[in-house]
This record gives C-alpha cells, sequence and structure tokens, in this order.
C-alpha cells in the first residue's frame, strides 16, 4: 500500500469525500476493491474511492467480504486534507 498523496492530486470531488470520510458520514466496504457509501449512498466516482484506499488515504475496519464499516481518515489523509486547507 502506498501511503503518499501530493496536494495537486486532490481534486474537488476526491476533496468532498475526503471531507465526508473525515466527518463520519461515509461507510466503506471490505474487499480489495472497497466501495464508497455517503449517507447511504453509494459514491459516484468509485474508481476514486479505490484510489484513496489503495493510495492509503482512507480505510475502514476489519469485517467481512462485503461488509460495510465505517469509513475513516488515515493520518496521511488527514495530512492530505489539512495539507489542501492551509493552500487553499
Amino acid at each position: 500500500m502506498k501511503a503518499t498523496s501530493t496536494p495537486y492530486e486532490l481534486n474537488y470531488r476526491v476533496l468532498a469525500m475526503l471531507r465526508a470520510v473525515d466527518a463520519g458520514r461515509a461507510q466503506i466496504s471490505c474487499g480489495s476493491e472497497p466501495d464508497l457509501y455517503i449517507d447511504g449512498v453509494p459514491c459516484c466516482d468509485q474508481f476514486a474511492a479505490h484510489t484513496l484506499t489503495h493510495d492509503g488515504l482512507i480505510t475502514g475496519d476489519q469485517g467481512r467480504f462485503g461488509q460495510l464499516v465505517p469509513a475513516r481518515l488515515t493520518v496521511a489523509g488527514a495530512a492530505a486534507l489539512a495539507s489542501f486547507a492551509v493552500a487553499a
């Protein structure tokens, strides 16, 4: 798992996804290509959700395959979100 991302890779959609995770409004499915749900609705950009997970910006607790668990920011995800807030 990569744990690197630079602020210029974060577009407004991805930032909104990170903010939703940070606000506790997101769930993620357990599996190799986890899907992100925000407010109970599947996220419109699952490719970005997969990328955020694989890049180590968001994660979820362990569960059964396909189970929805609360999504949370990793240290790298919180840093990426904070770095954008400072840059903006």
